[in-house]
C-alpha cells in the first residue's frame, strides 16, 4: 500500500511539473506583452530601458535602398562611422509594412523641418522597392537609410518592435531610446529635450 501511495504521489508531482513547464512560456510571453503594451500606450520609454544607454552603438554596415527612378530619390547606406562624426543624430528603425511607422512619419518630417539633428533610418526586414515607394509617397526625412534585411542590426540595437527611435551623441553613444510611434507631443516633450541633452558631455 505504501509503495502504491508513493507511486501515486510521484505521478502527481510529475504531472504538476509538466503543467508548470507548459504554462511557463505562456506566462513569460504574457508578461512581456503587458510590459510592451504599457510602454506603447503610456508613451514612457523608461518602461523598456535599453541596456545600451550611454554605451557605444553596435558595429554595423548596411547597404542603401538604391535609386528610385520615378522621384530621383537615392539614399546611401549606413554604417557605424556615419554616426560618429561629432554631431548628435537620430536613428529610426522602421518599415513600410508597419502601420505605426506610417502614423509616426509626419512627426519625423517635422523633426527634419526643425533641423535639430540629422535623421538616419534603418529599414527592417522590408523590400527596398516598397521602402522607396513609402518615402516617395510620404516624404523623406532621412539623410541615409540602411537596409537591415535579416533584422540582425535591430537585434544588436535591442529593438523590441517597430518603430523605435534612438538619440546618438557625437561620440556614437546611445543617449536615449523611445519605443513605439512618436506623436508631436512626444517630439516636443521627450525627443527634442533629449537631443539637446545629448549635445552635452555625459556626466561622470
Amino acid at each position: 500500500m505504501a509503495l502504491e501511495n508513493e507511486e501515486t504521489a510521484s505521478a502527481g508531482r510529475s504531472g504538476t511539473i509538466k503543467l508548470i513547464l507548459r504554462l511557463l512560456p505562456v506566462a513569460l510571453f504574457g508578461g512581456l506583452a503587458i510590459v510592451f503594451a504599457i510602454s506603447l500606450f503610456s508613451g514612457d520609454a523608461s518602461v523598456l530601458p535599453s541596456v545600451l544607454i550611454d554605451k557605444p552603438i553596435p558595429q554595423f554596415k548596411l547597404t542603401g535602398m538604391g535609386k528610385d527612378t520615378e522621384s530621383g530619390l537615392d539614399l546611401p547606406g549606413l554604417t557605424t562611422k556615419d554616426l560618429i562624426k561629432g554631431d548628435v543624430t537620430v536613428v529610426n528603425f522602421w518599415a513600410s509594412w508597419c502601420p505605426p511607422c506610417r502614423a509616426e512619419h509626419p512627426v519625423l518630417m517635422k523633426l527634419k523641418e526643425l533641423n535639430k539633428a540629422q535623421i538616419y533610418g534603418i529599414s527592417q526586414k522590408d523590400d527596398p522597392v516598397k521602402s522607396l515607394q513609402f518615402l516617395r509617397t510620404l516624404g523623406n526625412p532621412y539623410t541615409a537609410v540602411g537596409v537591415d534585411s535579416n533584422g540582425r542590426v535591430a537585434i544588436d540595437w535591442g529593438v523590441y518592435g517597430l518603430p523605435e527611435t534612438f538619440v546618438v551623441d557625437g561620440e556614437g553613444k546611445i543617449r536615449f531610446k523611445f519605443v513605439g510611434p512618436m506623436s508631436y507631443k512626444i517630439l516636443a516633450e521627450k525627443l527634442l529635450p533629449e537631443i539637446e541633452k545629448a549635445k552635452r558631455p555625459i556626466s561622470r
